[in-house]
């Protein structure tokens, strides 16, 4: 009982900033199909559709007994059209960063990809081929002192795709990265050259690396030097592994939405859900 209480404290405290994420958007004058409720109803709705991981029908029926919560009835199809909603994608992007600001980041990240899945019948952990098309791929960005996601992306081809995605939206917040753990699918020179010469990777070599460049040959000296303590920093990336496993545990494996735009939202919705079940509510 008391975990439940915490979880629904700590969801209750990343709502309270909805509000104030969607003073900031500048919404715009609608023409045809007018939207349902004020952009702070349908904000907390989709959230509440994302962390539900139902069906649109299933929301639906959840929403005559969570109704008055949210003070607006709509259909599953209203449900569905909440993933499209450009000022709510706005919305919660802003919430991200708000939730971000309000900690202290020391740059010390790690960062992996997994797949989720449109179809019930596959599920990436037992089945991942990084080249099916029955898979949406994601990379987050963890920092390793707050647990909380720094940077996200997203790709329909490619793990290596959602990689590029996430290292830009960390370059766009402006935030520094001071140092890296990735696992050997990102260990090549040019996923190396992203990186400030300043920023301390921790990655382990392909077992067909035929050339040693300059970035190569700082993490083998390193590996030298301490291999114990390379080690131990290195495999600070489980975090990455552990925030995949309880994402999917809580929120769900499987991407039910058709649209690409749709399936984009839905994953960043869980990203920002993780962040808002790990912020430390801080006594007032």
């Amino acid at each position: 009982m008391g975990i439940l209480v915490f979880k629904v404290r700590n969801f209750i405290y990343g709502l309270v900033y909805v509000e104030k994420a969607a003073s900031m958007v500048e919404t715009q004058k609608r023409t045809g199909r007018p939207k349902v409720g004020t952009l702070v109803q349908r904000t907390m709705l989709f959230l509440f559709a994302r962390m539900m991981s139902k069906s649109n029908r299933d929301v639906e029926d959840l929403l005559e007994l969570f109704g008055p919560l949210f003070e607006i009835s709509v259909s599953y199809k209203s449900v569905e059209r909440l993933y499209s909603d450009e000022e709510v994608k706005v919305t919660i992007h802003n919430l991200f960063i708000l939730l971000l600001n309000d900690e202290e980041l020391n740059g010390d990240v790690a960062g992996d990809g997994t797949g989720y899945s449109l179809l019930i019948t596959k599920h990436y952990a037992s089945n991942p081929d990084k080249r099916s098309k029955d898979y949406k791929y994601a990379f987050r960005i963890i920092d390793l002192d707050t647990g909380m996601y720094v940077g996200v992306g997203y790709s329909a081809k490619s793990e290596m795709g959602a990689f590029r995605q996430a290292m830009e939206m960390i370059k766009n917040l402006g935030i520094k990265i001071k140092s890296g753990r990735f696992d050997k699918y990102f260990s090549s020179r040019k996923v190396l050259e992203i990186f400030d010469r300043k920023t301390i990777i921790y990655v382990i070599p392909k077992k067909n690396i035929s050339k040693i460049g300059l970035r190569w040959s700082r993490i083998i000296r390193r590996i030298i030097e301490g291999p114990y303590k390379f080690l131990k920093d290195y495999f600070g990336r489980n975090l990455s592994e552990a925030g995949y496993s309880s994402d999917k545990r809580r929120f769900g494996w499987m991407i039910r939405q058709k649209r690409e735009d749709r399936q984009e939202s839905a994953m960043f919705a869980i990203a920002l859900l993780h962040n808002i079940f790990f912020v430390r509510i801080k006594p007032s």
